[in-house]
């Protein structure tokens, strides 16, 4: 089992900036690939970012490459999310998750956290 808990979530205006943290216990940290969803009201949960155990492979959603950056720090068990030019549509509950392999669909991973509130206002 892995638990992962999120934070850093909050209300930010329009073209702010955000950090989100995720805690990892249970398995080994450095053996899960780590990743960000999101999910507006009344809308699926969307794939944001999500990075490799080994190399650190990066990989993001369109709509939030150039302004987000995932990375990690394997010492301290923890994934960030650094989300800088915030739009009103980032707007959403925002999940880590953890997976031996990144995935894009949010069906295919296998570990979540309880997510934190994000939101822009414009």
């Amino acid at each position: 089992q892995v638990q992962l808990v999120e934070s850093g979530g909050g209300l930010v205006q329009a073209g702010g900036s955000l950090r989100l943290s995720c805690a990892a216990s249970g398995r080994t940290f450095s053996n899960y690939a780590m990743g960000w969803f999101r999910q507006a009201p009344g809308k699926e949960r969307e794939f944001v970012a999500s990075i490799n155990w080994s190399r650190g492979t990066t990989h993001y959603a369109n709509s939030v490459k150039g302004r987000f950056t995932i990375s990690r720090d394997n010492a301290k068990n923890t994934v960030y999310l650094q989300m800088n030019s915030l739009k009103p549509e980032d707007t959403a509950v925002y999940y880590c998750a953890a997976n031996p392999i990144p995935r894009f669909i949010f069906t295919e991973w296998d570990y979540w956290g309880q997510g934190t509130q994000v939101t822009v206002s414009s």
